[in-house]
């Protein structure tokens, strides 16, 4: 509210000023109401990117903003389709706006790091999806359309391929943004020329062919954001070492020993096979300062393997990672153990947690899973991979297996 003498003049907040696209402009009133909703300014809460801020310093954006810049591009798109003369309803169109808005609710804290160990038989969609169904009985129904477009249950199937495919809005936004913010500009995509070159035949979403190279380019980014950010070695340690230490966190908590954490968080580690829509009231309590607050005090706890990972943690002492093409023998695997067993006196069920081994995998574009379709002026549609103009077809699909060993080097990780 701003004061001039007297005059008291109130003043909707209608605009974000994103350093991606410029001004974000909410569309709708509904969608504002939605903004304002406290699902939604959770996400404010959740850095987008995990542990990557321990490697590039300035990836602290959150899923807020992530989603903020997902619906944003929902709006460029509709304007663009519309433009190409898809008749899409102001119903049609606001549903979407919701689900671009609305599909990271299911994220908790650090994102996909902790997704399995708060869901364990389940994924953050399965919570976006129960979130929403919640908020859609809080607005009395005005989320039904959106729900069918989120589930793919909408005869209009192109709605659910922008919100989910293999270029969708979640991550023309995600690439243009992550990259940005951790100063990779190898992930910089033209989201722009993308989504002015969509259009849609029979139903579905299509390219036209004249997008064959932006496609490319984009397919090829996404890979390299995999490869130099998203599966940073560094980074990529870290999250396992966090996994690692909530694996000895719920075995503390299971065996009677005392670990303080949050009441939200707490529920979670002691209800591990309660389904999604029991843990609602628990998850939206939950962000990131609560992995932290575990994280501190646990430095303190009297479980050696419990405070050391939690040490290495806040002073981003990490273990040594190696990379390799072949899995590491478990002789050497072995070795390592038995070396700092034999140095720091941890059982070999404790140094487990130290040394660990594993493997990761990239492939830029899966051929068989929902393929994307580029079609001519005409009419005529024919596959991506098919495209005589797709030069880097090979590396798009191959799928890359790396394998790593991670154990501690040097001193200073157990004192």
């Amino acid at each position: 509210m701003l004061i001039f003498g007297r005059n008291f003049i109130k003043l909707k907040l209608t605009q974000y000023n994103d350093p991606i696209y410029g001004f974000i402009t909410i569309p709708t009133p509904f969608i504002a109401k939605l903004v304002n909703h406290p699902y939604v300014q959770r996400l404010r809460r959740i850095k987008q990117m995990g542990l990557s801020f321990l490697v590039f310093p300035s990836t602290e954006h959150t899923r807020f903003q992530h989603a903020l810049g997902a619906m944003h591009l929902a709006t460029k798109a509709v304007f663009a389709l519309r433009q190409q003369g898809v008749e899409i309803s102001d119903e049609e169109a606001e549903a979407l706006y919701a689900c671009m808005l609305l599909h990271d609710l299911g994220h908790g804290p650090f994102s996909h790091a902790l997704e399995h160990v708060l869901f364990p038989k389940n994924s953050h969609e399965d919570m976006s999806f129960a979130l929403m169904e919640k908020l859609n009985i809080a607005f009395d129904g005005s989320l039904d359309l959106a729900i069918r477009m989120f589930t793919n249950t909408y005869p209009r199937q192109f709605f659910h391929q922008l919100i989910s495919s293999h270029i969708d809005l979640d991550r023309l936004d995600y690439l243009k943004r992550d990259s940005f913010y951790s100063g990779v500009t190898e992930g910089n995509i033209n989201s722009e020329r993308l989504i002015s070159m969509m259009h849609v035949h029979d139903n579905q979403l299509v390219f036209n062919t004249k997008a064959v190279y932006s496609i490319e380019k984009f397919l090829l980014a996404r890979r390299m954001m995999y490869m130099s950010v998203y599966l940073h070695k560094t980074s990529f340690v870290a999250e396992e070492l966090l996994v690692h230490f909530f694996e000895r966190a719920i075995k503390c908590i299971q065996s009677g020993k005392k670990v303080h954490m949050s009441e939200a968080l707490g529920y979670f580690l002691q209800h591990l096979d309660v389904d999604v829509k029991t843990k609602i009231n628990s998850f939206i309590q939950l962000d990131d300062a609560d992995v932290w607050m575990l994280i501190k005090n646990a430095v303190s706890n009297k479980d050696v393997v419990l405070s050391s990972i939690a040490k290495m943690l806040l002073n981003r002492k990490f273990p040594k990672i190696k990379l390799g093409y072949e899995p590491f023998s478990n002789a050497e695997i072995d070795l390592r153990r038995s070396e700092i067993s034999a140095n720091h006196g941890l059982s070999s069920e404790e140094v487990s947690y130290f040394v660990f081994s594993g493997s990761l995998e990239i492939q830029g574009y899966q051929q068989k899973e929902n393929p994307i379709q580029l079609c001519s002026q005409n009419g005529v549609c024919s596959l991506f991979d098919t495209s005589p103009d797709t030069a880097h077809l090979h590396t798009l699909t191959k799928k890359d297996t790396k394998y790593f060993l991670a154990f501690p080097k040097g001193d200073g990780y157990f004192s």
